[in-house]
């Protein structure tokens, strides 16, 4: 067969077409519904951090290349930052790499690190990149299904263990995570901790919510024993601070990680948004006013939403963590997640996300469908007073 008799993208991503949230992100504007499926606040941050990237604009501060890793004022405030908030000690010169967001630290950090045919285990649901990624370095992803438990998603200890075996390379852990809202435990954490050490796997953690917890504290797993060694934490400015266009990321990891990772991030990049660099690190250093005030922020808004969720028939799983809330339609009458996404537009003016696109597990997934609500209190109380159309109907 030749060239063009076979289809133009590569088997690995044939599975991957176009992502849910640009399918209904462009079904919001047709409809002129409010989106509450893909998680973008819909006002900046704070100004003086915009400010400060106007700044090193005017002042020509970035708009060359940046160095590989990062400019260091930035690498700096990364670690200043893991040092204020959980006492980590990191070098800013060997262990810390700035990325195009958190998105590409996880395609680095997976290309770099695992070989065709390694096993990368998941908790499933997941962010739709992991898969992708994973699929892209050669691996075989492995989930491990969070599934209800009450009003959360809880995590298998005993899966999780029997999911690793003598292929394992990985575990790619989110906590606080995206979709389920789950925050692990310290307990949790420190199980995953002990089989990474047993096992002598690598972990890759995405913790990009790791500001916006309500009424519990995140710790990062590097933190627990044996884990500095064989941890690639991931983190980024997007969520924190409102800023999502401008994909600052950034990975923290022993020397030898970073590497790495590094030799693989400098191949799809090289570099990128040098003048918000600047902007970030003066944003790490916001005083804790700023973080207390986007997660009580975020905390009214959340109840905001779930409440309306509540009262419209939706059973709700009310998250310890994220901008995200994931609800079963299966009060409402309604089993297939898609189906009722792509009718919500139409029936109420609303658009979320079906959770069974973050599942290799469509069925265990089917019924359960996501909002967002980092979006200013009008919107949330907008879509809310429509939602309520589906109670009555």
């Amino acid at each position: 067969m030749g060239a063009m008799g076979r289809p133009p993208l590569n088997r690995r991503l044939a599975a991957f077409g176009t992502t849910i949230f640009a399918e209904m992100s462009a079904l919001a504007v047709r409809t002129g519904a409010i989106n509450l499926g893909q998680g973008f606040p819909d006002t900046d941050g704070p100004e003086e951090v915009r400010e400060a990237a106007v700044r090193a604009l005017r002042d020509s501060r970035g708009n060359q290349y940046p160095p590989g890793p990062g400019v260091p004022e930035l690498r700096t405030a990364v670690t200043e930052h893991q040092r204020r908030w959980y006492g980590l000690d990191v070098d800013p010169d060997t262990e810390v790499l700035i990325t195009a967001g958190a998105t590409e630290a996880i395609a680095a950090s997976l290309l770099a690190l695992v070989e065709p045919g390694d096993e990368v285990i998941a908790l499933e649901p997941y962010y739709d990149s992991y898969a992708a990624c994973v699929a892209m370095a050669g691996g075989v992803r492995v989930p491990v299904t969070l599934r209800p438990d009450g009003d959360t998603f809880r995590l298998d200890l005993d899966e999780l263990r029997a999911a690793v075996t003598d292929r394992t390379r990985l575990i790619l852990l989110n906590t606080p995570h995206n979709p389920t809202g789950t925050v692990l435990t310290h307990d949790e954490l420190a199980a995953v901790a002990e089989l990474a050490v047993e096992r002598d796997l690598l972990v890759v953690t995405d913790e990009v919510y790791e500001h916006l917890v309500f009424g519990t504290a995140h710790t990062p797993l590097v933190s627990f024993p044996g884990m500095r060694e064989r941890t690639v934490t991931i983190s980024s400015a997007g969520k924190t601070f409102s800023f999502t266009g401008w994909k600052v990321g950034w990975v923290t990891a022993a020397p030898e990680l970073v590497t790495a990772v590094r030799s693989a991030k400098q191949y799809l990049t090289y570099v990128s948004a040098g003048p918000f660099q600047y902007a970030v690190a003066e944003a790490l250093r916001l005083p804790d006013a700023y973080f207390d005030g986007i997660r009580e922020d975020l905390r009214a808004k959340r109840d905001l939403l779930a409440d309306g969720l509540t009262d419209a028939g939706f059973q709700v799983f009310r998250p310890s963590g994220t901008y995200f809330i994931t609800t079963d339609i299966r009060p409402l009458g309604e089993t297939d997640g898609f189906a009722f996404c792509r009718s919500l537009p139409e029936r109420c003016g609303v658009v979320a996300v079906p959770n069974a696109v973050f599942y290799d597990h469509q069925d265990q997934g089917s019924p359960f469908v996501r909002f967002a609500f980092c979006k200013r209190e009008s919107v949330l109380t907008e879509a809310v007073g429509r939602l309520k159309g589906l109670a009555a109907g």
